[in-house]
């Protein structure tokens, strides 16, 4: 996801509402999030669906990445040797 830009990415709700198209055609353009406010506070983040999904997949990544680092800090780590040995093992079945 790209930075936003602080000038042209912050938007209150109400020029949203009047300008929803050219608003979604910013985020699909620029790739970069829009913020939505009301009342002077971010309410809101309006992002292209790809990025979206890139940034769900990011977090799925470091997730598996945390879990692992557990398992391997709670003696549940694999020699490579072993790893190796398992692996092939289950390609010749």
């Amino acid at each position: 996801m790209r930075r936003l830009f602080v000038d042209q990415d912050i938007r209150p709700m109400s020029e949203f509402r009047s300008s929803a198209a050219s608003f979604l055609k910013q985020v699909h353009e620029t790739k970069r999030p829009l913020v939505i406010t009301q009342h002077g506070k971010g309410v809101a983040v309006l992002l292209d669906v790809r990025e979206y999904e890139a940034l769900l997949e990011k977090i799925e990544l470091l997730e598996d990445v945390q879990t692992s680092l557990a398992q391997l800090e709670n003696g549940m780590g694999v020699e490579h040797g072993e790893a190796q040995e398992k692996v092939l093992e289950s390609i010749r079945k």
